[in-house]
């Protein structure tokens, strides 16, 4: 059965010559094969602010998000790929999320704060895809994969998406061309799934 996908590129570089970038054409490439439509969002060349206040987060955000994160309520399955930066996200991807957030985007109830914010992303499945240059066992086993935990608790199954997936892809700067190769067709065949 087709689904909707969309593919974020969390990658906050624009010039389509990251390992992101071909990762996020591989998932596409796999999923377009397979019927499934594709739309996608790059925030490298969108220009982000941060969310600054409590009336920054309760209004929608300005354009080019608000058009963006249509993509998303649109899907049926997101994939965001990102690059691990120090532990954790790439700013400008937390602040396209915190952006895309606001105005009660991916969360209802915040207007009482003594109700629990209720997810407006259920129905919706997710999969991230993180790329390192530490082993991504070290990264699972030795330090417990803690920001991507935070990013699967915090951000996604928070707001509504599940399940949520992920992939973990360590050494990208030591594994070749042979080695990318094979990371690549694995996540076409992720594609293909709608996974």
């Amino acid at each position: 059965m087709s689904k909707t996908i969309c593919i974020l590129n969390g990658h906050p570089e624009n010039g389509g010559k990251h390992f992101c970038d071909a990762l996020s054409d591989a998932y596409a490439r796999g999923a377009q094969w397979e019927g499934h439509s594709v739309s996608r969002i790059n925030i490298g060349p969108m220009d982000i602010g941060f969310v600054q206040t409590a009336e920054d987060y309760a209004r929608d955000p300005a354009e080019p998000i608000l058009t963006e994160r249509q993509k998303i309520a649109e899907a049926e399955h997101l994939v965001m790929i990102y690059p691990l930066w120090l532990g954790a996200l790439p700013a400008k991807l937390k602040a396209f999320l915190e952006a895309a957030s606001a105005g009660g985007f991916f969360l209802g109830g915040m207007d009482d704060p003594n109700a629990f914010p209720v997810g407006k992303m259920k129905g919706k499945s997710a999969r991230l895809i993180v790329t390192m240059g530490m082993p991504g066992l070290a990264y699972r086993f030795l330090f417990g994969a803690h920001s991507l935990k935070a990013t699967e608790q915090g951000i996604m199954k928070i707001a509504g998406f599940g399940p949520v997936r992920h992939t973990i892809i360590g050494m990208v700067e030591g594994m070749g061309d042979k080695g990318r190769g094979r990371v690549l067709k694995r996540v076409e065949k992720l594609g293909e799934r709608a996974l």
